[in-house]
């Protein structure tokens, strides 16, 4: 037997474990989950540490990174590691909750909305007599230790993790409705209802349903849910998804944003590692979803990092200067997504990236320590080119034009906080939409929440899911042709000129 040393600050704790072993197991074995964006092949760097004693020569991967990587190391005996200390989350997005009353709220005195996102899990605890907030909280999904997107989960599943992915959920949210009630005076308490929302791998690793249909093509959903389930000690709906890749989260911001008004068009767009947009048009609902990957929640990007003290999170150009902003007003130690695209928008405005992308050099953020390379560039381009090609073939798969469109909300945590001129200055979203862009917040949440505060919506949510049309983007020519116009930084205007 042989042992690991394991130190975090001022923490030092022993893992035992056979010779030899893949160091990012014998951390999990010890409870110790570390972040890997890349799903543990190396790429992205995120897990670099500090590695001594009987480990494997570095590898390639491992080299050029300049460092150890925790997903690429073996331990050939006893070893120590020491990791970064643990930052928490601070900008988790609960926010954007729409008037909801009890009016036929699900049964019990507590109940609690959830929303299980692909990076952050979001929990309300409402009292269904009052139906007033009692408390919230935010936590980063633990499944993010196995792989930032929805697929690489999909393929952790199948090699054997799904309990361990699912274990992790439900742990993290239990612990969060013990701290809402706690924190509210009410611990002992017990929450009796909950819905829980998500896209739709979200919810098949909590049910425990088997992921191979999400695996593989045609990407057919065999559960698209819309059904009641014993979870948390209580009784939870889980509200209905339309297809393998438009989830329950975004039926539920649907729902909450009150897009599907009647004699309007409107546009809903959720932009997350994976992207979900919704088009509401002569009383049809047209849904996609846009594999965005992770740069947009700081991942893959070489300085990017959550929503945590310290991360950029505004960049503007002052006077021809690059000026920024971090959230806690803290020392910079990253670069999170609205930052990202903040940081695109300034370099593009000074002339230091042209509209191919191509920069001369690192962009350096002046006095922060954080720059970006070529590679961020490119990994920026690819998510915003697959937002914005979506958007523009879901408008044209519904005869909709730009000017059409009433209202676009743009949901989710990233939403939540980029600029929109920045947003139409990369050509992320179209400029004739730029003046009619409304953050929402959390959508998703808001959505479950009016749902357990009123039974009687799942009627409405379940005509407008059964009446949607899907619009598939993997394998569409005009997508793909969208897709490789829109890797350029230009808004649409300029580029359809």
């Amino acid at each position: 037997m042989n042992t690991l040393t394991v130190r975090r600050g001022a923490k030092t704790w022993k893992v035992s474990f056979h010779a030899p072993d893949a160091l990012a197991k014998v951390l999990e074995s010890g409870g110790i989950d570390i972040a890997k964006p890349c799903g543990g092949h190396g790429n992205c760097g995120k897990c670099k540490a500090e590695i001594r004693g009987f480990v494997s020569e570095p590898n390639e991967r491992e080299r050029a990174f300049g460092g150890r990587l925790i997903c690429q190391a073996i331990l050939l005996g006893d070893a120590a590691v020491t990791l970064p200390e643990e930052v928490k989350s601070k900008q988790i997005e609960l926010g954007g909750r729409t008037a909801a009353n009890a009016a036929d709220p699900m049964p019990g005195k507590l109940g609690a909305a959830i929303d299980i996102g692909t990076t952050t899990l979001a929990v309300r605890i409402c009292d269904l007599v009052t139906g007033e907030p009692v408390g919230e909280a935010g936590a980063e999904n633990p499944q993010c230790g196995c792989a930032a997107d929805v697929m690489g989960r999909i393929s952790a599943a199948l090699s054997g993790d799904a309990r361990r992915l699912r274990g992790g959920v439900t742990e993290c949210v239990s612990r969060m409705l013990a701290r809402i009630l706690s924190e509210a005076g009410r611990a002992g308490e017990t929450v009796n209802s909950f819905v829980i929302t998500g896209n739709t791998t979200m919810l098949y690793l909590l049910t425990g349903q088997d992921v191979t249909c999400l695996s593989r093509a045609p990407f057919q959903a065999d559960r698209l849910f819309d059904e009641e389930l014993p979870a948390f000690g209580g009784n939870a709906y889980l509200p209905p998804c339309i297809g393998a890749f438009v989830g329950a989260d975004i039926t539920c911001a649907v729902l909450s944003s009150g897009i599907c008004r009647a004699g309007e068009t409107n546009m809903l767009c959720d932009i997350g590692t994976n992207g979900e947009i919704a088009l509401w048009k002569d009383g049809t609902l047209f849904v996609t979803s846009a594999a965005a990957g992770p740069a947009f929640e700081g991942a893959g990007i070489s300085c990017g990092c959550g929503s945590i003290p310290g991360a950029i999170d505004r960049v503007w150009t002052e006077n021809g200067r690059i000026r920024f902003h971090t959230i806690g007003d803290a020392a910079p130690v990253g670069l999170c997504g609205s930052g990202l695209l903040d940081a695109l928008a300034a370099f593009l405005a000074l002339g230091m990236i042209d509209e191919s992308g191509a920069a001369q050099e690192e962009l350096q953020i002046p006095a922060s320590g954080v720059k970006l390379t070529q590679a961020d560039i490119r990994a920026a381009q690819l998510a915003k080119a697959a937002i914005a090609a979506g958007i523009e073939t879901l408008m044209k798969a519904s005869g909709t034009a730009a000017e059409e469109i009433s209202e676009l909300c743009i949901a989710g945590g990233f939403g939540g906080h980029i600029d929109l001129s920045g947003a139409v200055r990369i050509g992320l979203i179209p400029a004739a939409l730029g003046g009619k862009a409304r953050a929402i917040g959390n959508g998703a949440l808001a959505g479950a929440e009016h749902l357990l505060l009123n039974r009687r919506r799942r009627a409405e949510l379940r005509q407008l899911t059964k009446a949607a049309i899907p619009v598939n983007l993997g394998g569409d020519p005009d997508f793909n042709e969208r897709f490789i116009d829109r890797l350029s930084f230009c808004s649409f205007a300029r580029s359809e000129q």
